[in-house]
Protein backbone atom coordinates (compact mmCIF):
# COMPACT_ATOMS: atom_id res chain seq x y z
CA UNK A 1 0.00 0.00 0.00
CA UNK A 2 1.37 3.39 -0.97
CA UNK A 3 2.15 5.62 1.96
CA UNK A 4 -0.03 8.70 2.06
CA UNK A 5 1.80 12.00 1.78
CA UNK A 6 0.98 15.12 3.73
CA UNK A 7 -1.48 17.68 2.46
CA UNK A 8 0.19 20.24 0.22
CA UNK A 9 -0.56 22.73 -2.53
CA UNK A 10 0.86 21.95 -5.96
CA UNK A 11 1.15 24.11 -9.06
CA UNK A 12 2.99 24.19 -12.35
CA UNK A 13 6.70 24.91 -11.83
CA UNK A 14 6.67 24.55 -8.05
CA UNK A 15 10.21 24.96 -6.64
CA UNK A 16 11.13 22.57 -3.88
CA UNK A 17 14.75 23.38 -3.19
CA UNK A 18 16.66 26.54 -2.31
CA UNK A 19 20.09 24.95 -2.07
CA UNK A 20 20.90 25.65 -5.72
CA UNK A 21 20.77 29.43 -5.31
CA UNK A 22 24.15 31.10 -5.11
CA UNK A 23 24.73 32.71 -1.69
CA UNK A 24 25.88 36.12 -2.90
CA UNK A 25 28.14 38.44 -0.99
CA UNK A 26 26.82 41.55 0.70
CA UNK A 27 29.12 44.50 -0.02
CA UNK A 28 28.86 47.51 2.28
CA UNK A 29 28.53 50.94 0.66
CA UNK A 30 30.13 52.97 3.44
CA UNK A 31 29.06 56.27 1.88
CA UNK A 32 25.42 55.28 2.41
CA UNK A 33 25.82 53.66 5.83
CA UNK A 34 24.66 56.06 8.53
CA UNK A 35 24.84 56.64 12.26
CA UNK A 36 26.81 54.59 14.74
CA UNK A 37 28.54 51.26 14.18
CA UNK A 38 25.30 49.32 14.32
CA UNK A 39 24.63 45.76 13.10
CA UNK A 40 21.40 46.97 11.43
CA UNK A 41 21.31 46.24 7.69
CA UNK A 42 19.58 47.93 4.75
CA UNK A 43 20.18 45.73 1.69
CA UNK A 44 19.54 46.68 -1.92
CA UNK A 45 19.00 43.65 -4.13
CA UNK A 46 16.82 40.68 -4.97
CA UNK A 47 15.48 39.41 -1.67
CA UNK A 48 15.73 35.76 -2.72
CA UNK A 49 19.47 36.04 -3.28
CA UNK A 50 19.88 38.32 -0.26
CA UNK A 51 18.13 35.82 2.02
CA UNK A 52 20.40 33.10 0.68
CA UNK A 53 23.38 35.37 1.40
CA UNK A 54 22.20 35.78 5.00
CA UNK A 55 21.42 32.12 5.58
CA UNK A 56 24.77 30.94 6.94
CA UNK A 57 25.47 33.85 9.31
CA UNK A 58 21.89 34.37 10.53
CA UNK A 59 20.59 30.82 10.72
CA UNK A 60 17.89 30.80 13.48
CA UNK A 61 18.93 34.30 14.60
CA UNK A 62 15.79 36.29 13.71
CA UNK A 63 13.15 36.70 16.43
CA UNK A 64 10.40 38.29 14.35
CA UNK A 65 9.72 38.41 10.61
CA UNK A 66 7.14 40.75 9.11
CA UNK A 67 6.66 40.79 5.34
CA UNK A 68 4.18 42.62 3.18
CA UNK A 69 4.72 40.92 -0.20
CA UNK A 70 3.02 41.92 -3.46
CA UNK A 71 -0.65 40.96 -3.27
CA UNK A 72 -0.74 39.82 -6.91
CA UNK A 73 -3.76 41.97 -7.71
CA UNK A 74 -2.51 43.36 -10.99
CA UNK A 75 -1.43 46.79 -9.79
CA UNK A 76 1.89 48.07 -11.12
CA UNK A 77 4.11 50.28 -8.98
CA UNK A 78 6.82 52.56 -10.37
CA UNK A 79 10.21 53.26 -8.82
CA UNK A 80 8.73 55.96 -6.59
CA UNK A 81 6.10 53.64 -5.20
CA UNK A 82 3.23 55.18 -7.17
CA UNK A 83 0.59 53.04 -8.81
CA UNK A 84 0.83 53.50 -12.59
CA UNK A 85 -1.92 51.29 -13.93
CA UNK A 86 -2.91 47.71 -14.24
CA UNK A 87 -1.75 44.64 -16.05
CA UNK A 88 -1.93 40.93 -15.39
CA UNK A 89 0.84 41.25 -12.83
CA UNK A 90 2.39 37.97 -11.82
CA UNK A 91 0.75 34.86 -13.18
CA UNK A 92 -0.71 32.97 -10.23
CA UNK A 93 1.65 30.01 -10.21
CA UNK A 94 4.64 32.33 -10.53
CA UNK A 95 3.46 34.28 -7.49
CA UNK A 96 3.07 31.07 -5.50
CA UNK A 97 6.55 29.95 -6.52
CA UNK A 98 8.00 33.33 -5.57
CA UNK A 99 6.47 33.08 -2.11
CA UNK A 100 7.30 29.39 -1.59
CA UNK A 101 11.06 29.60 -2.07
CA UNK A 102 11.32 32.78 0.00
CA UNK A 103 9.27 31.39 2.86
CA UNK A 104 11.53 28.33 2.99
CA UNK A 105 14.57 30.56 3.43
CA UNK A 106 12.78 32.76 5.95
CA UNK A 107 11.94 29.72 8.05
CA UNK A 108 15.65 28.82 8.18
CA UNK A 109 16.46 32.28 9.55
CA UNK A 110 13.71 32.26 12.19
CA UNK A 111 14.68 31.53 15.79
CA UNK A 112 13.00 28.47 17.39
CA UNK A 113 11.09 30.91 19.63
CA UNK A 114 10.33 33.31 16.78
CA UNK A 115 7.19 34.32 14.88
CA UNK A 116 6.53 35.27 11.25
CA UNK A 117 3.74 37.65 10.17
CA UNK A 118 2.75 37.69 6.48
CA UNK A 119 0.47 40.54 5.37
CA UNK A 120 -1.87 39.57 2.52
CA UNK A 121 -5.30 40.30 1.03
CA UNK A 122 -8.28 38.00 0.51
CA UNK A 123 -7.34 37.10 -3.08
CA UNK A 124 -4.24 35.08 -2.12
CA UNK A 125 -4.80 34.44 1.57
CA UNK A 126 -6.18 30.91 1.22
CA UNK A 127 -3.40 29.73 -1.11
CA UNK A 128 -0.74 31.36 1.04
CA UNK A 129 -2.02 29.63 4.15
CA UNK A 130 -1.76 26.21 2.52
CA UNK A 131 1.87 26.71 1.49
CA UNK A 132 2.69 28.13 4.93
CA UNK A 133 1.05 25.07 6.49
CA UNK A 134 3.37 22.97 4.33
CA UNK A 135 6.55 24.90 5.18
CA UNK A 136 5.95 25.75 8.85
CA UNK A 137 3.56 22.92 9.73
CA UNK A 138 -0.16 23.21 10.46
CA UNK A 139 0.57 22.68 14.14
CA UNK A 140 2.58 25.91 14.14
CA UNK A 141 -0.25 28.08 12.80
CA UNK A 142 -0.99 30.63 15.52
CA UNK A 143 -3.63 32.99 14.18
CA UNK A 144 -5.13 34.70 11.15
CA UNK A 145 -5.51 38.36 12.04
CA UNK A 146 -8.07 40.50 10.24
CA UNK A 147 -6.88 44.11 9.97
CA UNK A 148 -9.38 46.86 9.23
CA UNK A 149 -7.61 49.14 6.75
CA UNK A 150 -10.50 51.31 5.54
CA UNK A 151 -13.99 52.52 6.40
CA UNK A 152 -17.10 52.41 4.22
CA UNK A 153 -17.05 56.07 3.24
CA UNK A 154 -16.96 58.21 0.11
CA UNK A 155 -16.90 56.40 -3.20
CA UNK A 156 -16.69 53.03 -1.45
CA UNK A 157 -20.29 53.35 -0.29
CA UNK A 158 -21.73 53.88 -3.76
CA UNK A 159 -19.33 51.57 -5.57
CA UNK A 160 -21.30 48.54 -6.81
CA UNK A 161 -20.54 45.08 -5.46
CA UNK A 162 -19.27 43.73 -2.13
CA UNK A 163 -17.15 46.12 -0.11
CA UNK A 164 -13.81 44.94 1.28
CA UNK A 165 -12.17 46.88 4.11
CA UNK A 166 -9.83 44.26 5.61
CA UNK A 167 -6.41 42.77 5.02
CA UNK A 168 -5.13 39.63 6.69
CA UNK A 169 -1.97 38.75 8.57
CA UNK A 170 -1.04 35.06 8.74
CA UNK A 171 0.86 34.38 11.96
CA UNK A 172 3.04 31.27 12.30
CA UNK A 173 5.58 30.13 14.84
CA UNK A 174 8.81 28.31 14.09
CA UNK A 175 7.80 26.03 16.97
CA UNK A 176 4.51 26.85 18.66
CA UNK A 177 5.56 25.02 21.84
CA UNK A 178 8.53 27.38 22.21
CA UNK A 179 7.23 30.63 20.71
CA UNK A 180 7.79 33.96 22.42
CA UNK A 181 4.41 35.67 22.37
CA UNK A 182 3.74 38.60 24.70
CA UNK A 183 -0.04 39.17 25.12
CA UNK A 184 -1.16 42.76 24.63
CA UNK A 185 -4.12 44.91 25.56
CA UNK A 186 -5.54 47.71 23.42
CA UNK A 187 -7.17 51.01 24.43
CA UNK A 188 -10.97 51.11 24.39
CA UNK A 189 -13.62 53.62 25.35
CA UNK A 190 -15.66 53.67 28.52
CA UNK A 191 -17.65 50.46 29.06
CA UNK A 192 -21.22 51.38 30.10
CA UNK A 193 -21.55 48.10 32.00
CA UNK A 194 -19.34 49.62 34.69
CA UNK A 195 -22.24 51.65 36.06
CA UNK A 196 -22.01 51.18 39.84
CA UNK A 197 -19.74 52.79 42.42
CA UNK A 198 -19.00 51.48 45.92
CA UNK A 199 -19.79 54.22 48.43
CA UNK A 200 -17.82 52.73 51.33
CA UNK A 201 -14.96 50.64 49.89
CA UNK A 202 -13.05 50.57 53.22
CA UNK A 203 -15.84 48.73 55.02
CA UNK A 204 -16.23 44.97 55.06
CA UNK A 205 -17.52 43.80 51.65
CA UNK A 206 -20.78 42.49 53.15
CA UNK A 207 -21.54 46.06 54.24
CA UNK A 208 -20.79 47.72 50.90
CA UNK A 209 -23.44 50.02 49.51
CA UNK A 210 -23.71 51.09 45.90
CA UNK A 211 -24.80 54.10 43.87
CA UNK A 212 -25.24 54.56 40.17
CA UNK A 213 -22.17 56.14 38.55
CA UNK A 214 -24.37 58.43 36.48
CA UNK A 215 -25.97 59.83 39.68
CA UNK A 216 -22.49 60.80 40.91
CA UNK A 217 -21.86 62.57 37.60
CA UNK A 218 -25.14 64.47 37.73
CA UNK A 219 -24.46 65.43 41.35
CA UNK A 220 -21.09 66.91 40.35
CA UNK A 221 -22.80 69.11 37.76
CA UNK A 222 -25.77 69.98 39.95
CA UNK A 223 -28.28 68.03 37.87
CA UNK A 224 -31.25 66.32 39.51
CA UNK A 225 -32.11 64.10 36.52
CA UNK A 226 -31.29 63.19 32.95
CA UNK A 227 -33.71 65.88 31.80
CA UNK A 228 -31.51 68.54 33.43
CA UNK A 229 -28.46 67.04 31.70
CA UNK A 230 -30.18 66.93 28.30
CA UNK A 231 -31.26 70.55 28.62
CA UNK A 232 -27.75 71.64 29.60
CA UNK A 233 -25.77 69.55 27.10
CA UNK A 234 -28.07 69.82 24.09
CA UNK A 235 -28.89 67.25 21.42
CA UNK A 236 -25.59 65.36 21.90
CA UNK A 237 -26.08 65.08 25.63
CA UNK A 238 -25.71 61.26 25.65
CA UNK A 239 -22.31 61.48 23.92
CA UNK A 240 -21.19 64.19 26.34
CA UNK A 241 -22.50 62.17 29.30
CA UNK A 242 -20.65 58.98 28.32
CA UNK A 243 -17.42 60.89 27.79
CA UNK A 244 -17.73 62.45 31.24
CA UNK A 245 -18.71 59.09 32.75
CA UNK A 246 -15.47 57.69 31.37
CA UNK A 247 -13.53 60.43 33.18
CA UNK A 248 -15.37 59.80 36.44
CA UNK A 249 -14.83 56.04 36.15
CA UNK A 250 -11.13 56.57 35.51
CA UNK A 251 -10.74 58.78 38.61
CA UNK A 252 -12.62 56.31 40.80
CA UNK A 253 -11.47 53.09 39.13
CA UNK A 254 -10.75 51.25 42.40
CA UNK A 255 -14.42 51.45 43.42
CA UNK A 256 -16.30 51.47 40.08
CA UNK A 257 -17.73 48.02 39.34
CA UNK A 258 -19.84 45.99 36.95
CA UNK A 259 -21.98 42.95 37.75
CA UNK A 260 -20.98 40.17 35.36
CA UNK A 261 -21.54 36.46 34.85
CA UNK A 262 -18.26 34.82 35.93
CA UNK A 263 -16.31 32.75 33.37
CA UNK A 264 -16.66 29.00 34.03
CA UNK A 265 -17.80 29.35 37.66
CA UNK A 266 -17.11 26.52 40.09
CA UNK A 267 -19.93 24.73 41.85
CA UNK A 268 -19.26 26.80 44.98
CA UNK A 269 -19.53 30.06 43.02
CA UNK A 270 -22.77 28.89 41.42
CA UNK A 271 -24.23 28.19 44.85
CA UNK A 272 -23.13 31.61 46.15
CA UNK A 273 -24.67 33.30 43.08
CA UNK A 274 -28.03 31.66 43.85
CA UNK A 275 -27.70 32.63 47.53
CA UNK A 276 -26.95 36.27 46.65
CA UNK A 277 -30.28 36.72 44.91
CA UNK A 278 -32.12 36.44 48.18
CA UNK A 279 -29.76 37.92 50.77
CA UNK A 280 -31.00 41.50 50.71
CA UNK A 281 -28.41 42.93 48.33
CA UNK A 282 -25.38 42.06 50.44
CA UNK A 283 -22.00 41.18 48.90
CA UNK A 284 -20.71 37.67 49.48
CA UNK A 285 -16.93 37.46 49.64
CA UNK A 286 -15.43 34.15 48.45
CA UNK A 287 -11.79 33.91 49.54
CA UNK A 288 -9.28 31.84 47.53
CA UNK A 289 -5.79 30.60 48.47
CA UNK A 290 -3.11 32.69 46.76
CA UNK A 291 -5.69 34.51 44.63
CA UNK A 292 -7.89 37.58 44.90
CA UNK A 293 -11.33 37.07 46.44
CA UNK A 294 -14.41 36.84 44.26
CA UNK A 295 -17.25 39.17 45.24
CA UNK A 296 -20.76 37.85 44.52
CA UNK A 297 -23.58 40.38 44.23
CA UNK A 298 -27.20 39.96 43.10
CA UNK A 299 -26.59 36.82 41.09
CA UNK A 300 -23.32 37.83 39.47
CA UNK A 301 -19.71 38.66 40.32
CA UNK A 302 -18.23 42.14 40.71
CA UNK A 303 -15.65 43.23 38.11
CA UNK A 304 -13.55 46.27 39.04
CA UNK A 305 -12.89 48.99 36.48
CA UNK A 306 -9.31 49.28 37.73
CA UNK A 307 -8.60 45.83 36.27
CA UNK A 308 -9.24 47.20 32.78
CA UNK A 309 -6.69 49.99 33.13
CA UNK A 310 -3.20 49.86 31.66
CA UNK A 311 -0.45 52.32 30.81
CA UNK A 312 -0.49 52.68 27.00
CA UNK A 313 2.02 55.07 25.44
CA UNK A 314 2.44 56.77 28.80
CA UNK A 315 -1.29 57.24 29.47
CA UNK A 316 -3.53 55.30 31.88
CA UNK A 317 -6.49 54.10 29.85
CA UNK A 318 -9.19 51.39 29.84
CA UNK A 319 -8.20 48.39 27.75
CA UNK A 320 -9.29 45.00 26.54
CA UNK A 321 -7.35 41.90 25.50
CA UNK A 322 -6.09 41.98 21.90
CA UNK A 323 -7.95 39.55 19.65
CA UNK A 324 -7.61 38.43 16.03
CA UNK A 325 -9.53 41.47 14.77
CA UNK A 326 -7.52 44.71 14.70
CA UNK A 327 -9.85 47.61 14.00
CA UNK A 328 -8.18 50.27 16.11
CA UNK A 329 -5.21 51.15 13.87
CA UNK A 330 -5.87 54.00 11.49
CA UNK A 331 -4.58 53.41 7.94
CA UNK A 332 -5.68 56.87 6.80
CA UNK A 333 -3.59 60.00 7.06
CA UNK A 334 -0.21 58.30 6.87
CA UNK A 335 1.19 60.61 4.22
CA UNK A 336 3.48 62.36 6.69
CA UNK A 337 4.85 59.21 8.35
CA UNK A 338 8.51 58.94 7.55
CA UNK A 339 8.20 61.87 5.13
CA UNK A 340 7.81 59.41 2.22
CA UNK A 341 4.92 58.99 -0.20
CA UNK A 342 4.12 55.36 -0.95
CA UNK A 343 0.59 55.05 -2.29
CA UNK A 344 -1.46 52.01 -1.24
CA UNK A 345 1.54 50.18 0.16
CA UNK A 346 2.82 52.03 3.20
CA UNK A 347 1.78 50.46 6.49
CA UNK A 348 1.19 52.47 9.68
CA UNK A 349 4.06 52.52 12.13
CA UNK A 350 1.52 51.70 14.83
CA UNK A 351 0.80 48.36 13.11
CA UNK A 352 4.46 47.34 13.17
CA UNK A 353 4.80 48.61 16.74
CA UNK A 354 2.06 46.22 17.83
CA UNK A 355 3.66 43.29 16.03
CA UNK A 356 7.03 43.96 17.67
CA UNK A 357 5.40 44.34 21.09
CA UNK A 358 3.75 40.94 20.64
CA UNK A 359 6.90 39.15 19.53
CA UNK A 360 10.09 40.90 20.60
CA UNK A 361 12.03 42.65 23.30
CA UNK A 362 14.75 45.30 23.07
CA UNK A 363 17.79 43.95 21.26
CA UNK A 364 15.92 41.23 19.34
CA UNK A 365 16.50 40.91 15.58
CA UNK A 366 13.65 41.80 13.18
CA UNK A 367 13.62 40.97 9.45
CA UNK A 368 11.54 42.44 6.62
CA UNK A 369 12.50 41.16 3.16
CA UNK A 370 9.94 43.33 1.32
CA UNK A 371 11.03 46.69 2.73
CA UNK A 372 8.69 48.93 0.71
CA UNK A 373 9.07 52.32 2.37
CA UNK A 374 11.13 50.83 5.28
CA UNK A 375 8.39 51.13 7.90
CA UNK A 376 9.48 47.94 9.70
CA UNK A 377 13.08 49.11 9.91
CA UNK A 378 12.04 52.60 11.07
CA UNK A 379 9.89 51.19 13.87
CA UNK A 380 12.59 48.69 14.85
CA UNK A 381 15.06 51.55 15.27
CA UNK A 382 12.65 53.56 17.38
CA UNK A 383 11.86 50.54 19.58
CA UNK A 384 15.55 49.61 19.98
CA UNK A 385 15.35 46.35 18.04
CA UNK A 386 17.98 45.25 15.56
CA UNK A 387 16.82 44.93 11.97
CA UNK A 388 17.61 43.56 8.52
CA UNK A 389 15.51 44.89 5.65
CA UNK A 390 15.77 44.20 1.92
CA UNK A 391 14.44 46.08 -1.11
CA UNK A 392 15.11 45.47 -4.80
CA UNK A 393 13.43 48.50 -6.38
CA UNK A 394 15.11 51.91 -6.87
CA UNK A 395 13.03 53.36 -4.04
CA UNK A 396 15.54 51.64 -1.75
CA UNK A 397 17.60 54.77 -2.50
CA UNK A 398 14.79 57.32 -2.84
CA UNK A 399 12.58 56.19 0.07
CA UNK A 400 14.18 53.66 2.41
CA UNK A 401 17.61 55.23 2.75
CA UNK A 402 16.56 58.84 3.47
CA UNK A 403 13.75 57.70 5.77
CA UNK A 404 16.08 55.67 7.96
CA UNK A 405 18.61 58.50 8.00
CA UNK A 406 15.89 60.81 9.29
CA UNK A 407 14.95 58.28 11.97
CA UNK A 408 18.56 58.12 13.18
CA UNK A 409 18.50 61.94 13.30
CA UNK A 410 15.38 61.86 15.50
CA UNK A 411 12.38 62.46 13.20
CA UNK A 412 9.08 62.72 15.09
CA UNK A 413 6.38 61.19 12.91
CA UNK A 414 4.56 57.92 13.48
CA UNK A 415 5.23 56.32 16.87
CA UNK A 416 8.12 58.61 17.83
CA UNK A 417 6.33 60.41 20.67
CA UNK A 418 4.70 57.23 21.97
CA UNK A 419 8.10 55.57 22.46
CA UNK A 420 10.00 58.75 23.41
CA UNK A 421 12.22 58.57 20.32
CA UNK A 422 14.92 61.23 20.14
CA UNK A 423 17.22 59.67 17.57
CA UNK A 424 20.30 57.49 17.73
CA UNK A 425 21.51 54.15 16.43
CA UNK A 426 22.44 53.58 12.83
CA UNK A 427 22.58 51.11 9.98
CA UNK A 428 24.88 49.76 7.30
CA UNK A 429 23.91 49.90 3.64
CA UNK A 430 24.71 46.85 1.51
CA UNK A 431 24.59 46.06 -2.17
CA UNK A 432 24.20 42.52 -3.40
CA UNK A 433 27.41 41.50 -5.12
CA UNK A 434 27.32 40.16 -8.69
CA UNK A 435 27.68 36.45 -9.29
CA UNK A 436 31.05 34.91 -8.43
CA UNK A 437 31.30 33.10 -11.77
CA UNK A 438 30.41 34.56 -15.15
CA UNK A 439 30.53 33.21 -18.68
CA UNK A 440 33.61 33.99 -20.73
CA UNK A 441 32.92 36.46 -23.53
CA UNK A 442 34.64 34.34 -26.16
CA UNK A 443 34.75 30.77 -24.85
CA UNK A 444 31.90 28.51 -23.61
CA UNK A 445 33.34 28.39 -20.12
CA UNK A 446 32.88 30.09 -16.75
CA UNK A 447 35.47 32.28 -15.08
CA UNK A 448 35.88 34.23 -11.86
CA UNK A 449 34.06 37.55 -12.07
CA UNK A 450 36.73 40.20 -12.90
CA UNK A 451 35.13 42.57 -10.35
CA UNK A 452 36.00 40.20 -7.48
CA UNK A 453 39.02 40.87 -5.32
CA UNK A 454 40.87 37.93 -3.82
CA UNK A 455 39.21 38.62 -0.48
CA UNK A 456 35.77 38.55 -2.11
CA UNK A 457 36.68 35.28 -3.85
CA UNK A 458 37.63 33.71 -0.52
CA UNK A 459 34.50 34.92 1.25
CA UNK A 460 32.26 33.76 -1.59
CA UNK A 461 33.72 30.25 -1.68
CA UNK A 462 33.38 30.01 2.09
CA UNK A 463 29.69 30.88 1.78
CA UNK A 464 29.12 28.35 -0.98
CA UNK A 465 30.81 25.55 0.96
CA UNK A 466 29.16 26.47 4.27
CA UNK A 467 32.32 27.71 6.02
CA UNK A 468 32.41 30.77 8.23
CA UNK A 469 34.75 33.31 6.63
CA UNK A 470 37.34 34.20 9.30
CA UNK A 471 40.86 34.47 7.79
CA UNK A 472 43.56 33.36 10.21
CA UNK A 473 47.10 32.30 9.34
CA UNK A 474 46.87 30.26 6.10
CA UNK A 475 43.22 29.36 6.61
CA UNK A 476 40.33 31.46 5.25
CA UNK A 477 37.51 29.97 7.28
CA UNK A 478 36.18 27.02 9.25
CA UNK A 479 33.02 24.94 9.48
CA UNK A 480 33.96 23.49 12.86
CA UNK A 481 36.90 23.44 15.24
CA UNK A 482 38.46 20.68 13.18
CA UNK A 483 37.61 21.51 9.56
CA UNK A 484 39.22 24.42 7.72
CA UNK A 485 39.34 25.86 4.22
CA UNK A 486 42.19 27.40 2.19
CA UNK A 487 41.78 29.22 -1.12
CA UNK A 488 44.55 30.15 -3.54
CA UNK A 489 45.24 31.25 -7.10
CA UNK A 490 48.77 29.83 -6.92
CA UNK A 491 49.80 26.48 -8.40
CA UNK A 492 48.91 23.63 -6.04
CA UNK A 493 51.41 20.75 -6.06
CA UNK A 494 52.67 18.16 -3.59
CA UNK A 495 55.03 20.62 -1.91
CA UNK A 496 52.21 23.18 -1.48
CA UNK A 497 50.00 20.48 0.08
CA UNK A 498 52.78 19.40 2.43
CA UNK A 499 53.32 22.96 3.71
CA UNK A 500 49.62 23.34 4.49
CA UNK A 501 49.39 19.89 6.05
CA UNK A 502 52.08 20.88 8.54
CA UNK A 503 49.77 23.62 9.87
CA UNK A 504 47.07 21.13 10.83
CA UNK A 505 46.83 19.61 14.28
CA UNK A 506 45.92 16.01 14.91
CA UNK A 507 42.31 15.29 13.95
CA UNK A 508 41.95 18.41 11.80
CA UNK A 509 40.93 18.39 8.13
CA UNK A 510 41.42 20.86 5.28
CA UNK A 511 39.51 21.72 2.10
CA UNK A 512 41.62 23.48 -0.55
CA UNK A 513 40.24 25.42 -3.51
CA UNK A 514 42.56 26.45 -6.33
CA UNK A 515 42.60 27.53 -9.95
CA UNK A 516 45.71 25.52 -10.96
CA UNK A 517 46.20 22.01 -9.57
CA UNK A 518 48.84 19.36 -10.27
CA UNK A 519 47.22 16.23 -11.61
CA UNK A 520 47.58 12.75 -10.11
CA UNK A 521 48.61 13.96 -6.65
CA UNK A 522 48.36 11.53 -3.75
CA UNK A 523 46.57 13.41 -0.97
CA UNK A 524 46.59 12.75 2.77
CA UNK A 525 43.28 11.38 4.11
CA UNK A 526 42.52 14.65 5.89
CA UNK A 527 42.96 16.93 2.84
CA UNK A 528 40.55 17.47 -0.09
CA UNK A 529 41.37 19.59 -3.16
CA UNK A 530 38.77 21.20 -5.42
CA UNK A 531 39.10 23.11 -8.66
CA UNK A 532 37.87 26.62 -9.45
CA UNK A 533 35.49 26.96 -11.28
CA UNK A 534 34.63 23.31 -12.07
CA UNK A 535 33.74 22.15 -8.56
CA UNK A 536 31.94 25.39 -7.75
CA UNK A 537 29.61 24.89 -10.71
CA UNK A 538 28.47 21.63 -9.13
CA UNK A 539 27.50 23.41 -5.90
CA UNK A 540 25.01 26.04 -7.09
CA UNK A 541 23.48 27.99 -9.94
CA UNK A 542 25.51 31.04 -10.94
CA UNK A 543 22.87 32.42 -13.30
CA UNK A 544 20.09 33.05 -10.76
CA UNK A 545 17.70 35.71 -11.94
CA UNK A 546 15.13 37.70 -10.01
CA UNK A 547 11.93 35.68 -9.73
Amino acid sequence: MQKKGRLELTWAGKSYETESFEPRLLVEDKEKSYGDDSPNMLIHGDNLLALKALELDYMEAVQCIYIDPPFNTGGRIDASGQEIGYDDGLEHSIWLDMMYVRLKLLRNLLNPTGLIYVHIDDKEQAYLKVIMDEIFGRKNFVQMIAVKRASPAGFKVINPGPLTVTDYILLYAKDKTLMKYIPQRIPVGYDENYNLIINNPNDDPENWSFSKLVDLLYEQYGFKSWKDASNAWGTNWKTVRNSLLGDVALKNADRVVSVRDPHKPSQLIKEKMIESKSNGGKVIEVKRDGMRPIYIFEGGSLSFYKDKLRQIDGELTPTEVLTDFWADINFAGMAKEGAVQFKNSKKPEKLIKRILELSTEEGDLVLDSFAGSATTAAVSLKMKRKFITIELAPHCYSHCLPRLMRVVDGEQSGISKAVNWNGGGGFKFYELAPSLLVKNDKLPIYQINPSYTFEMLCEAICKIEGFRYEPQDVFHGHSSEKRFIHITTEFINARYIKSLSARLAEGQALLIYGTKIQSNMVLPDNIEVKKIPKDLLEKCDFESEVQ
